[in-house]
């Protein structure tokens, strides 16, 4: 679920510069998107951040991919096509930093606009499904290696297993899934996610 304040990034401004783009209200958006309006409203104010599931949610109704949406460079990609030509690189703390109740997604690479995955330097935070809530669900598959503590993986249809440094899994992201961090001290993931 979003979560309170914001620490940087610019989803706020980008939700509103689409919408304004296209001549929307915050109405319409929410409308499309099928999120409140008041937490719209909330996002483009710098007061909420969303999850994964919600940027996705509202990159559809912006009839753009996830990535693009993510863009910090509202142009065209000018390499669009040219996959042998592309490169971005990422450097220690770049990104796109987003902070959620159960993540701390960094959104790497994302000066790129449209690519087919979208890699992210996750942290673990909740310590329980109950801390946790809802399994989160989107349209995607996804890779996650974990780079440091222990996590527990949870999914829908299969019990839970505990992962450590160097060790992984692969998942159809559609099946409601949570990532706990189930060490001492942080817990850290790198996810690959591969939109539909």
């Amino acid at each position: 679920m979003e979560t309170g304040k914001k620490r940087s990034g610019p989803l706020g401004p980008r939700v509103k510069a689409l919408r304004k783009e296209r001549k929307w209200s915050l109405a319409v958006l929410s409308e499309k998107s099928h999120i409140p309006l008041s937490t719209l409203s909330k996002v483009e104010h710098g007061v909420l951040t969303l999850n994964y599931d919600r940027i996705q949610q509202l990159a559809e109704a912006f009839d753009i991919s996830f990535s693009e949406f993510l863009s910090l460079d509202a142009q065209d990609d000018p390499l669009r096509g040219q996959p042998t030509a592309r490169i971005s690189w990422a450097m220690k703390g770049s990104g796109l930093l987003v902070e959620t109740k159960n993540y701390n997604y960094n959104y790497l690479c994302s000066d790129l606009r449209v690519k087919a995955m979208m890699p992210i330097h996750c942290q673990c935070k909740a310590r329980t499904l109950e801390e946790f809530g809802d399994l989160l669900k989107h349209d995607a598959e996804e890779f996650i290696l974990v780079v440091q503590g222990r996590v527990e993986v949870h999914t829908e249809f299969y019990g839970p297993r505990a992962l450590d440094v160097g060790d992984g899994v692969y998942i159809d992201s559609r099946m409601g899934h949570a990532y706990l961090n189930v060490g001492e001290g942080e817990a850290w993931i790198v996810s690959v996610n591969l939109n539909h």
